[in-house]
């Protein structure tokens, strides 16, 4: 029976090692990964998460998104990005866009399919230097046997896209400053992309 215990750990142990190296390789900054109290992550989790907060800063390589599979989605409140060829541009267009990228916060609250984190991170904007904090909550979904990336949810304030109006409520329609906020939200993030593609970049 011990044999067999020490046998289990030292499996694990090894594969451990392997995730370990793995992640190094792919050039992965963001190791130490902050959880809220009572949640674990395991080293292929970890992986996943930390170039997922690679992304967000604004660090993207081949080899991260390698992480992805080919047919995954990104999508945020005005944003559905399916396919390499659509989530790629948008991790790549952040360090263009944004003169600042600063996390201010991250934590992972659960340690499930998908993994889910808190986050608040603080933009600025090439050419305006317009500031803008959001503070998101982001769903990390993945194929456990293949362990790669299915899907990524950036909520802001926590809440499902509402860049169309099916998922606005009657009061939002009614309320004049939700509609401030939601113009503002897309002037932001269009102006972002204009200063991203025009021919003076």
């Amino acid at each position: 029976m011990a044999s067999g215990c020490s046998s289990t750990t030292h499996i694990a142990a090894i594969r451990s090692l392997i995730l370990n190296v793995a992640g190094s390789d792919l050039g992965i900054e963001n190791t130490n990964i902050k959880t809220a109290p009572g949640v674990t992550l395991d080293e292929q989790q970890k992986t996943l998460v930390g170039s997922v907060l690679d992304l967000f800063a604004g660090r993207p390589s081949l080899k991260k998104l390698s992480l992805w599979d080919d047919n995954g989605v990104f999508e945020d409140n005005i944003t559905i990005a399916s396919g390499r060829k659509q989530f790629e541009p948008q991790w790549y267009g952040l360090q263009t866009a944004f003169s600042e990228i600063e996390r201010l916060h991250h934590e992972v609250v659960s340690g499930g399919n998908p993994i889910s984190m808190d986050m608040k991170t603080r933009y600025v904007t090439k050419g305006i230097s317009k500031e803008q904090t959001i503070e998101s909550k982001i769903n990390i979904f993945y194929d456990k046997d293949t362990g790669k990336i299915t899907k990524v949810q950036d909520k802001w304030g926590g809440e499902l896209p509402d860049s169309s109006f099916k998922n606005v409520s009657i009061e939002q329609l009614f309320d004049p400053w939700w509609w401030v906020h939601y113009g503002e939200g897309w002037a932001w993030w269009m102006w972002s992309f204009t200063w991203d593609t025009w021919w003076w970049q």
